[in-house]
């Protein structure tokens, strides 16, 4: 099936942004992928403004996702994205979503929150409560997380023994030093011991390294881009995948299962 991989710089303005996310659906369309993922937190983005996450979450029924469902209508493309939803107490959720031309489809929201390298996402997040889902699309199962949630082995794990062939993980990756090693890492680790693919897609611009990619069963990165705004295309072949858990059953020979999680 083939993929794509939208990578972005996400501005102050979500008109701005939505009009950017139909331009990629647009050309994904075109291209005949059947599933576009892209960016962590794209309805509007700021990093000289700290509350900007708050005063613009929008529900799923927003303009925004309206927007989104509203391009994707006559298509067969299944857009994963992630946004603020508004949460009590003048918080927000980091919710994952997968819509199609008939609306919302899956949602998630991100388990782990990103209070480290002297940030504190929970400060405007919080966090969710329940493992993300896996939806079927084409002939795939698709397994949602979210940035920080690659740092954590059991939650790919976890998507992997339930069935996922392909792991999501939208992203706003913040750089630093060794952070875009960190990222490649990170990725290439949680598609090898899973033996699944993952499409990791980031925002790009002046604070967020991009740095998208798709890794195969083996850890290979079979499509990758740098820091500038790009889309890219990419098979995700289910055959590589039965062939790689033949010859490297990891998760056939595990010895250590978590009853709550596998």
């Amino acid at each position: 099936m083939k993929i794509a991989l939208g990578q972005f710089a996400v501005a102050p303005d979500w008109n701005t942004n939505l009009e950017q996310c139909v331009a990629l659906i647009g050309r994904s369309v075109a291209e005949e992928a059947k599933l576009l993922v892209l960016p962590e937190s794209i309805i509007a983005a700021d990093m000289n403004d700290p509350h900007i996450t708050v005063r613009t979450a929008q529900p799923l029924d927003g303009p925004f996702v309206t927007g989104l469902v509203a391009a994707l209508a006559g298509t067969e493309l299944t857009v994963i994205c992630c946004i603020a939803t508004p949460a009590e107490q003048q918080m927000t959720h980091n919710c994952q979503i997968a819509i199609n031309a008939s609306g919302v489809i899956a949602c998630y929201c991100k388990l782990h929150l990103y209070d480290a390298f002297n940030m504190k996402e929970s400060d405007t997040y919080l966090c969710g409560a329940e493992l993300p889902p896996i939806l079927e699309i084409g002939d795939l199962r698709v397994g949602l997380m979210t940035c920080y949630d690659v740092r954590f082995p059991e939650l790919a794990r976890a998507l992997a023994v339930r069935g996922a062939d392909l792991l999501t993980c939208p992203a706003a990756w913040v750089r630093g030093p060794g952070k875009e090693w960190h990222w490649q890492v990170m990725v290439t680790a949680r598609a090898l011991e899973n033996t699944c693919y993952v499409a990791a897609v980031g925002e790009c611009g002046p604070r967020n390294i991009g740095c998208s990619m798709l890794v195969d069963p083996l850890g290979v990165a079979v499509a990758r881009t740098g820091s500038e705004p790009d889309l890219l295309f990419a098979e995700v072949d289910p055959e590589r995948i039965r062939a790689t858990r033949k010859v490297l059953p990891v998760l056939a020979n595990r010895r250590f299962r978590d009853p709550e999680l596998f």
